[in-house]
């Protein structure tokens, strides 16, 4: 795989025309480029509401996605038809919810695979998805054995959707799974097991995984890191490598298993929230440059280290300003000229 040190970005961007947010994408990070989720636009574009549609008993009102069970026997009971059925255009992500990956695919029909050498997708995870939804009783669908299921294999086939549509393009194909909610594993406001979350990503990995596909998790906080080495069938772990560089070297010995199975770091290099024009490319190289050091101590061989790696912003940018999100990619687009072999 020829990733070193290429970048890519997290999903979310700040434009409310896709045309801007897919020529900032094209121009800095060419080689994986991705579709932009563009919550300013719509509503639809939320990280929830985004991959709500068709979902058993979840429907948006007033720009609130809102769980009703009162129907949820014959719901399910469709919703299993379709997944028996390996129905991905049942799970589809539609243009009112996505214009960007409608854009995204249209740009790409028409001149946009020239640099390309991998097309990243990605979906919010089924943990940060179920905990954002409550029942009836107020209580996390996270906690609800039986839609927790139907989470983890509905997101699954929206990203199987997205990767038949983005083969035709005869590129290898990314697909980050976006986590924040586990940024806090281990505390009281994330009371579920380490157990339930490695095989909870194992099952949905297990659905979309070929020899053309990636996957990889997106988590912006600090976390215990070994609830991602420990999936086995995960390829990229992306992490906030400007705040949290040294909370995931604690975790060596985790991670020199996970680059023995060419597991790949995606470092969030450039920082969103606290980029300024001291921001300098040059001192975030100095910072991965520490970084590796820092690894190597450890016993992680530098030059896996440096083959497997990618870099990206640290979070998503659609709470930002299009000019600062342009400074921020052009920053990272700096970076990765300069660590490319």
């Amino acid at each position: 795989m020829q990733l070193q040190g290429l970048a890519t970005g997290i999903g979310s961007l700040p434009h409310k025309d896709s045309s801007d947010a897919l020529d900032l994408i094209f121009r800095y990070a060419p080689h994986i480029p991705f579709w932009p989720q563009l919550p300013k636009r719509d509503f639809r574009e939320g990280m929830l509401a985004q991959f709500s549609e068709n979902f058993p008993c979840i429907t948006i009102k007033q720009n609130a996605v809102v769980f009703d069970g009162s129907q949820s026997e014959a719901e399910l009971e469709r919703f299993y038809d379709r997944i028996i059925a390996q129905d991905a255009d049942y799970f589809k992500i539609g243009r009112e919810y996505s214009r960007g990956f409608s854009d995204f695919y249209d740009r790409l029909k028409k001149n946009g695979l020239r640099e390309v050498e991998y097309l990243k997708g990605h979906i919010t995870g089924p943990f940060t998805f179920a905990a954002s939804l409550v029942n009836e009783q107020g209580v996390a669908l996270l906690h609800d054995e039986v839609f927790m299921q139907a989470i983890v294999k509905g997101l699954a086939m929206k990203a199987l959707w997205q990767i038949e549509k983005l083969r035709e393009f005869g590129k290898k194909i990314i697909i980050f799974f976006d986590e924040p909610y586990l940024g806090c594993f281990g505390s009281a406001y994330t009371p579920i097991t380490k157990e339930t979350v490695v095989k909870g990503l194992e099952e949905l990995i297990s659905t979309i995984k070929s020899d053309d596909v990636l996957t990889g998790v997106h988590c912006c906080g600090n976390t215990d890191w070994s609830i991602f080495t420990d999936v086995r069938n995960l390829d990229i772990i992306n992490f906030d490598a400007f705040g949290f560089f040294d909370k995931l070297s604690l975790f060596s010995e985790d991670l020199k298993k996970f680059f023995s199975r060419d597991g790949i770091l995606c470092w969030g290099i450039v920082p969103t929230q606290d980029f300024s024009l001291e921001t300098t490319s040059s001192r975030l190289i100095q910072r991965i440059e520490a970084g590796k050091k820092a690894l190597a101590g450890k016993g992680i061989d530098k030059a896996v280290v440096e083959r497997n790696l990618l870099v990206s912003p640290s979070c998503g940018l659609g709470t930002l300003d299009p000019e600062k999100s342009e400074q921020i990619f052009k920053c990272l687009s700096e970076i990765s000229s300069a660590l490319k072999p």
